[in-house]
């Protein structure tokens, strides 16, 4: 039997937290794989401008999306406080990308930057939280610090050429989301059975 695998009766008994964290797994998988498959787009083709703030907000309001059906998990370990922040600044920038995204485009990477800052915060405050109860929390924390990492490059070179930040941002993504997607399934095994 493999260590994912362990039966009801051998599993320990789990703390309420840990439990908590256990249910509210699948919050980070589907922004894992959405990032994921955007990383991978904009690595093979080297998008427009409008078509980057686009896409960009398109990932933004899902993750605020999903991140939404998490306030109303009473399980959720993270705090509320926390939690809204980021789902707004997330459907926000998402929004006012999708909803016109020529004038986004020109304000892409600085806006961008503020958003991965602010999710790399919440990433690493998580991680905190809840390092007494999860082996591999290191992963959320890398995510978050390659989220703060990639947030201030952007804001330090805003005029970077497009196709060479599409190409980076989609080398991002495509490692937040691996990330975001290996987490997932090492706390899912927390899920009450």
């Amino acid at each position: 039997m493999g260590r994912d695998s362990i039966s009801h009766e051998e599993r320990p008994t789990l703390s309420g937290e840990l439990v908590a964290i256990g249910r509210s797994w699948w919050v980070l998988l589907p922004y894992g794989v959405f990032a994921v498959a955007f990383g991978i787009l904009a690595i093979a083709s080297p998008l427009t401008a409008a078509a980057l703030a686009w896409a960009v907000g398109v990932m933004a309001l899902a993750e605020g999306i999903i991140g939404v059906f998490a306030l109303f998990d009473r399980y959720v370990a993270v705090s509320e406080g926390w939690l809204v922040f980021y789902e707004l600044a997330s459907i926000a920038f998402g929004l006012l990308a999708i909803i016109n995204p020529l004038a986004t485009a020109s304000m892409l990477l600085l806006l961008l930057a503020a958003w991965m800052i602010a999710g790399g915060i919440y990433r690493i405050v998580f991680a905190i939280r809840v390092r007494n109860e999860v082996r591999g929390e290191w992963l959320i924390i890398l995510s978050g610090a390659l989220g703060i990492l990639l947030g201030m490059l952007f804001a330090l070179s805003p005029l970077s050429g497009i196709v060479v930040a599409t190409l980076w941002i989609g080398v991002g993504a495509l490692f937040f989301g691996a990330l975001q997607i290996v987490a997932a399934f090492r706390i899912r095994k927390f899920k009450p059975v």
